[in-house]
């Protein structure tokens, strides 16, 4: 009996086997819609007991983390240099985007006549209803004016900022906040304990969203666009191996490492498109590594609102790819603009499947290209959600680590212990 659970796959390859399995059925139940009704409901259950978790989990270890620096002047330092980082690494992400998509004018090569179209029309009504998403819409949306309604419409930001100010009025009264301390830090454990449960069915969970794809879309729909998905794939890929290799070297990390460590997070962040899934185990996983609670708890929440590099790279490469499509040349002026307007735009997107694509509606307008044309790529939009969410994974852990080593609240006894029972293990 020992020796059969010591040859169980472990979660990583759980995850890899549901996926192969779901393009298998997906294939199989090809366009058929009782098939795909059922993995979607599927893949959507698991989603639900996942973001059932993130908000007490961010709750309660936020607000202990915040009340355990204590210090206000340290938090806002922490807070400075956090901001500082994701708007840096949103401006170099733009970048890459910016150059792949003028080095490759892909969209030469579209009939758009050819290439059918996909309904946005829902797309297009959820982006008027958030018509007015620009700095002030952002910076509004920080201050709850009720807190349970930010509870209820998962609006991370406004959650992040309430938890802030109730971390230091605990610390602020003393003694008399250790109990709330304690009975947050005990919800935080159950949080944790329940994630490690969930996590036991994610292969079923991303099995299914892979077959829904699958099945929905079919293989076929790569011919036509192939070469915009393998941009943007590229161009994501070299994101992570320059600059986030190059960011985690100048804190003494290896990048090799931290993608060994964190790799059942980004197979299951790729499978199910959605940072939110990958919370709770990401946060867990940090603070083993060696970051400290304080740091993880503000960094992560914070970093899937403000710091989303492979959605800022493939919103970049989108919107030179339609306007290609539709031969209308950007000037040096234009795409200034377009850099502009998705530092603010990527800012205080939710972490869930599409958001990236809902904000585009609202972005390339500003450059000429007709919204309609955004049906020419919401077919494959789930192929590539899959990668830059996987990215945008990477992404917070690296700045968590890195705001960690800047604070010297990073433990490297307790990270050398943590590589060598993975070694061992």
């Amino acid at each position: 009996m020992q020796t059969i659970l010591k040859r169980r796959p472990t979660l990583g390859w759980q995850i890899l086997i549901g996926l192969a399995i779901g393009i298998i059925l997906g294939v199989i139940f090809y366009k058929q819609a009782p098939a795909i009704s059922a993995f979607q409901h599927i893949g959507a259950l698991f989603i639900g007991l996942i973001q059932m978790i993130v908000l007490p989990l961010v709750i309660s270890c936020l607000t202990v983390g915040v009340a355990n620096i204590g210090d206000i002047q340290k938090l806002g330092r922490i807070g400075g240099k956090t901001l500082l980082y994701f708007f840096t690494m949103t401006l170099i992400a733009i970048g890459f985007g910016l150059l792949a998509g003028n080095l490759f004018h892909f969209g030469h090569l579209i009939d758009i006549k050819a290439i059918p179209k996909t309904d946005i029309s829902s797309m297009i009504n959820t982006a008027h209803q958030q018509e007015g998403h620009g700095a002030w819409a952002v910076i509004s949306n920080i201050i709850p004016s009720n807190f349970f309604k930010a509870l209820s419409t998962n609006n991370m930001i406004a959650v992040v900022f309430f938890c802030v100010f109730f971390g230091v009025g605990t610390a602020a009264i003393g003694e008399k906040g250790r109990i709330i301390v304690d009975l947050l830090r005990a919800i935080s454990e159950v949080m944790f304990k329940i994630t490690d449960w969930i996590m036991q069915l994610s292969p079923i969970g991303a099995g299914a969203l892979m077959a829904a794809t699958v099945a929905q879309l079919g293989l076929g729909v790569l011919q036509p666009l192939g070469l915009f998905i393998a941009l943007a794939y590229m161009t994501m890929i070299l994101f992570v191996l320059i600059a986030l290799n190059l960011v985690a070297r100048l804190f003494g990390f290896n990048l090799l490492e931290i993608l060994r460590v964190f790799k059942e997070e980004l197979i299951l962040a790729f499978s199910t498109a959605s940072s939110e899934a990958v919370i709770p185990k990401t946060m867990a996983k940090l603070q083993h590594y060696g970051a400290s609670n304080s740091v993880t708890s503000f960094v992560i929440p914070i970093g899937y609102t403000f710091n989303l590099d492979g959605s800022a790279i493939y919103q970049t490469l989108a919107a030179l790819f339609l306007a290609d499509v539709y031969h209308i040349p950007l000037s040096f002026t234009q795409q200034l603009l377009l850099v502009l307007l998705l530092m603010v735009t990527s800012k205080g997107m939710a972490g869930v499947p599409g958001a990236s694509f809902i904000v585009l509606i609202a972005t390339i307008s500003s450059i000429g290209v007709p919204v309609e044309g955004l049906a020419v790529i919401a077919g494959i939009d789930r192929l590539v959600d899959m990668g830059r969410t996987t990215v945008n994974v990477i992404g917070n852990s690296v700045a968590t680590l890195v705001i960690g080593k800047a604070e010297k609240q990073f433990d490297p006894a307790q990270h050398a212990a943590y590589i060598k029972n993975m070694a061992d293990a």
